[in-house]
């Protein structure tokens, strides 16, 4: 969505990332919340947990560039928690919103 505006243009994301967007932070306000203390890791769970990195990429002239992504952020994120002992389902939930918006992001990747 394009507004202008005098001489600029104001360029919003589509729809469907804005309504994405509005629902993982009511989500992420709401898993906060359930924490009794440090109510902000929650964010960092999601944040590092949408991280995704290849791990293998292939270059040729007939095809181009291939590059495997794999969700790193939510594997380090995952064995970090399997492994600690502030465990929280909140936490968890949160890890787990992330490898979702990394699978977004890995289909972009293709498709795009």
């Amino acid at each position: 969505m394009e507004f202008k505006l005098g001489s600029g243009t104001l360029t919003l994301p589509s729809l469907h990332v804005i309504i994405m967007a509005a629902i993982i932070i009511y989500l992420l306000m709401k898993w906060s919340k359930e924490l009794e203390m440090r109510q902000f890791t929650v964010y960092f769970y999601f944040l590092i947990s949408a991280y995704i990195m290849p791990i293998f990429s292939r270059y040729s002239e007939k095809d181009g560039e291939f590059q495997l992504m794999i969700p790193i952020g939510f594997v380090v994120v995952f064995f970090y928690l399997f492994r600690s002992e502030r465990y929280h389902r909140a936490k968890m939930k949160a890890a787990v919103l992330g490898l979702g918006i990394a699978f977004y992001q890995i289909i972009r990747h293709y498709t795009g």
